[in-house]
C-alpha cells in the first residue's frame, strides 16, 4: 500500500504507523512533501517498508527547509509530460489500475500501458510508486 500525504506534522507519524497496525497493513510506504526526519524516522522503526519526503528537513509549517538543510541530490528538473501523461499519472497516484483509468479516460488498457511506458521513459523508472515520488517530488503532481 501506498500512502500518500501533503505533510506530516510532529507526532503524526507515530498515529499513523498506530492505525496502520490495527489494520493489519504491513507493506506501507508513505510519500510526502513535508516530514520531520524524526518523523521518518519512526516510520521506518515502526515498520513501514519506506518513507520519502521531498522536503526531509522541513519543519512542518514553515515554508521550506529549515536553514543550513542540503537539497535533496535526488531532487530532478521537471520533465515535460503531456496532458493526457499528466492526467495518466494522477489517476496512478490515486491508486487505479490501468482498466480503471482506462474506463476514467476513455482509453483501452493498452494505450494506458502504452502511456505508463513513455511516462516512465521520461521519469527513468517502470516502477508506479517510484513515478508517483518523482512526480511529487519533482512537482508534476502537488
Amino acid at each position: 500500500m501506498c500512502v500518500v500525504v501533503t505533510e506530516l506534522a510532529e507526532g503524526d507519524g507515530q498515529t499513523l504507523v498506530r492505525n496502520l497496525r490495527r489494520r493489519g497493513s504491513g507493506r506501507v510506504i508513505l510519500l510526502a512533501r513535508r516530514a520531520g526526519r524524526r518523523d521518518l524516522v519512526g516510520l521506518l522503526t515502526g515498520g513501514l517498508r519506506g518513507a520519502v519526503a521531498t522536503e526531509p528537513n522541513a519543519v512542518v509549517g514553515q515554508p521550506g527547509a529549515q536553514p543550513g538543510a542540503v537539497p535533496s541530490p535526488f531532487a530532478r528538473t521537471r520533465p515535460d509530460l503531456t496532458t493526457r501523461e499528466l492526467s495518466v499519472l494522477r489517476l496512478v497516484a490515486d491508486g487505479f489500475s490501468n482498466r480503471a483509468i482506462g474506463e476514467e479516460l476513455g482509453l483501452s488498457a493498452l494505450t494506458v500501458k502504452s502511456h505508463l511506458a513513455r511516462i516512465s521513459r521520461k521519469l527513468g523508472t517502470g516502477d508506479r510508486a517510484a513515478l508517483v515520488a518523482i512526480s511529487i517530488r519533482t512537482g508534476l503532481l502537488a
